[in-house]
């Protein structure tokens, strides 16, 4: 697993989001683990791993008032 800080991934987030596609990138403050990012493919396998078939990402998003 990939890690950066958060400063890094700020101010790459590009680079962020093409690394996790190949593979978790862990992201951490002040030098601690806060999130892991992951690939939308790999959020779906572990997703209906878990059971989980009625999650909805973009109405959970969309409740918080974030924007797509």
């Amino acid at each position: 697993m990939k890690t950066m800080s958060a400063r890094e991934a700020k101010n790459g987030f590009g680079l962020l989001i093409d690394t996790a596609r190949a593979e978790p990138v862990l992201i951490e403050k002040h030098g601690r683990g806060v999130v892991v990012v992951i690939s939308l493919e790999q959020f779906e396998r572990l997703s209906l791993r878990a059971g989980g078939g009625g999650f909805a990402l973009e109405d959970s998003i969309g409740s918080k008032g974030g924007t797509h």
